[in-house]
């Protein structure tokens, strides 16, 4: 069963609805039927259930979404395997390498349907890291794995590959071991 949840928020979409921001009055938007994606069937809201903004439509509210972090290697598909991670780091701190080997990846089942490997994607809240070094490896003319590398030049991109890793491995159950 799907809920509608209504959340009084500043959006791009409302404020081009209004056509400037001198309403002195709360206004509302209703909506009398929409469709469902779900079953195609239309979703009758009565008036008296939906709540009255009291505040100013013009106010901006900040709004931070989280987003789960995830490795992709074809854009909008979610890799399911969990990788094996190395990283390297040079003796000054300056720059690093990360290698990550996926052992029977999930984009091979769907590369077909969804499109080519493009990349490593490895996206969260405060965007997207990417690398186009990406090698499949193949056992008897059928792929079996990826091995990826990810280079950071600098201490400030080092900082940021950790911050998606620590995200990431919090997230998927991965421990760091140091050799």
């Amino acid at each position: 069963m799907a809920t509608l949840h209504y959340l009084p928020l500043s959006s791009p979409l409302s404020n081009s609805l209004h056509n400037s921001c001198s309403i002195s009055a709360p206004s509302l938007i209703v909506h009398r039927s929409a469709h469902s994606s779900f079953n195609g069937q239309s979703l009758h809201l009565s008036r008296s259930r939906l709540p009255i903004l009291t505040q100013n439509p013009c106010a901006r509210v900040p709004v931070m979404m989280m987003v789960q972090p995830k490795i992709q290697f074809i854009q909008g598909t979610d890799e399911q395997t969990i990788p094996d991670v190395r990283l390297t780091r040079s003796r000054d701190g300056t720059n690093g390498m990360a290698i990550f080997r996926f052992d029977q990846p999930s984009v091979f089942d769907s590369s077909g349907d969804v499109g080519d490997i493009t990349g490593l994607y490895m996206i969260d809240e405060e965007g997207v890291l990417q690398s186009v070094d990406v090698n499949a490896k193949f056992v008897n003319g059928k792929p079996s794995g990826i091995e990826a590398k990810y280079i950071m030049r600098t201490p400030r991109e080092w900082d940021r590959f950790m911050r998606f890793m620590e995200r990431y491995s919090n997230a998927n159950g991965l421990q760091f071991i140091k050799k």
